[in-house]
């Protein structure tokens, strides 16, 4: 009998929250759960209300497992946006549709402020004032951020008048909790998934392979290239840049703009591509963001569904680009401050987003000073033709080493942890770079090195590649596609060299 309470005990633990190991598309504890949701999602096919029911019960499940009992957060915003949202509707009065939506802002950035700055504002408060503080014992729950946002995006709309709101709970629930993209994006629009929800389930060839081959990808980019290169490399440069040369501490920033990609554009591929084998479109999230030659293309590409979201419901609401020059570049700065501030209570993220906003401000002023001297050039750096001329062709090359350079040195105040930390590593790559240091560095750390020219190769590799790729993962039998898989997974287990990774946007 005490055979069986043990194992009864280790079954009970698997099912129950473990705060050290929360769970993630990467891990094998998802794989078991996934292939029991899968089989019984497909025995309800053609049975919609219990399918939706199954899926957002699935997906509470799924946040318990990831956050604890924090999971009520996501229903206190479901059930308070879905009835503003129906109360706005039935209500003409602007004044009174303004105070409703006002409503929905202060419990979902309400919530938001609690969670993420709480701390950082009474240490700030007690600074100016000369007091003092401690800091309260908050726990983070995984990705507030991003189902606040995007439950917020619902009730903005409605306001605008741009989507009509939902009449069925359940609906708005799967919408808001929908598993894939809860934790970590990316940010769905209301006016793209919730037409999705009642429409017959249909998953094409087309869609699961091009689900299979985002798997792929995504698992491929995030426990190969980025756990490998986190770990064995990154992790121990910004633990204490003072102890590398600059030239090590260069490679650690190089590292970590290649691990950051890999990590949360690869949590976004498997988000895609779960969603796409359930047999909903969620839209991309990173489009080859390094290959921008220009700050204003490269948050055209990098996390596209925050952009847009900061685009659409902060920078337009704050006047856009209609109220003169000055107010445009002030607009843009403002929103990437709040973007930054998104990201954390930190001051490394406040710089990080005002040196963004500045950068963004400063190309608009050059884009319109220059536009006349170069006919050629969009406002985003881009080209009007794919027939460039030499001359194009090397502005745009400049553009995009300039754009990368720019983005690493901001990634430093990203990653550090303090902006002491930050200095240092800035200090040690102007003042101590010891060049000669490059070829004994590369022979130490020849496996990471080797990962980090693949991972930059494929983020540069022609677009035609991928597309070939994901055809040929389309075109494969279903044996094929579980081969390439398991070789993978397989792959993922000779590789990595420590306990799964989180992913690092978990933390925002």
């Amino acid at each position: 009998m005490s055979l069986i309470d043990i194992d009864l005990e280790k079954l009970r633990d698997v099912f129950m929250y473990d705060p050290q190991a929360p769970m993630i598309f990467s891990s094998g504890v998802f794989l078991w759960f996934f292939a029991g949701f899968i089989i019984i999602y497909s025995l309800l096919k053609k049975l919609n209300t219990p399918r939706i029911l199954f899926v957002t019960l699935f997906s509470y499940y799924f946040y318990y497992k990831s956050s604890g009992t924090y999971f009520f957060l996501l229903a206190v915003v479901t059930v308070s946006d879905f009835l503003i949202a129906r109360f706005m509707d039935q209500i003409n009065r602007q004044a009174m549709r303004k105070v409703l939506v006002v409503l929905s802002l202060a419990i979902n950035l309400g919530l938001l402020c609690y969670f993420k700055y709480t701390n950082f504002f009474g240490e700030v408060i007690a600074s100016i004032t000369g007091g003092t503080f401690s800091a309260l014992d908050i726990f983070l729950p995984v990705g507030i951020s991003f189902f606040t946002f995007q439950s917020l995006s619902y009730t903005i709309d409605v306001y605008r008048r741009q989507i009509t709101p939902l009449t069925s709970l359940l609906d708005y629930a799967f919408y808001v909790s929908f598993f894939p993209p809860l934790v970590a994006g990316p940010i769905i629009r209301a006016r793209d998934f919730i037409p999705q929800i009642r429409k017959p389930l249909c998953v094409t060839k087309e869609m699961f392979g091009q689900g299979v081959f985002y798997i792929l990808c995504g698992l491929f980019k995030k426990a190969i290239i980025s756990d490998y290169i986190g770990v064995n490399f990154v992790e121990r440069i910004f633990a204490n840049p003072t102890l590398y040369s600059g030239v090590e501490n260069l490679m650690g920033v190089y590292g970590y703009a290649l691990q950051i990609y890999c990590d949360f554009s690869g949590y976004s591929d498997m988000a895609i591509g779960i969603a796409l084998l359930l047999g909903f479109h969620v839209n991309k999230n990173f489009d080859s963001p390094y290959k921008s030659a220009s700050i204003t293309e490269f948050w055209r590409r990098w996390h596209i569904s925050l952009s847009s979201w900061l685009r659409d419901y902060l920078y337009i609401s704050l006047g856009g680009n209609r109220k003169g020059k000055f107010r445009q570049y002030l607009n843009l700065i403002i929103t990437m401050f709040l973007g930054g501030l998104w990201h954390g209570a930190s001051w490394n993220f406040i710089v990080w987003g005002m040196f963004h906003g500045v950068a963004l401000a400063l190309h608009k002023a050059w884009m319109t000073i220059s536009k006349v001297l170069h006919p050629d050039v969009h406002a985003d750096g881009g080209q009007r033709k794919l027939n460039l001329g030499a001359a194009a062709r090397c502005r745009r090359f400049f553009g995009v080493i300039i754009t990368f350079h720019f983005v690493c040195f901001c990634w430093i105040f990203f990653r550090n942890t303090t902006f002491e930390g930050s200095m240092d590593m800035i200090r040690q790559i102007a003042f101590n770079f010891q060049p000669q240091l490059f070829v004994q560095l590369i022979e130490g750390y020849w496996r990471v090195f080797a990962l980090m020219l693949l991972g930059f190769l494929l983020h540069f590799a022609p677009v035609t590649w991928e597309a070939s790729f994901a055809n040929g993962v389309i075109r494969l039998p279903l044996l094929g596609k579980v081969v390439l898989m398991v070789a993978l997974v397989y792959l993922v287990i000779q590789v990595k060299s420590s306990e799964i990774q989180p992913f690092i946007y978990f933390q925002f």
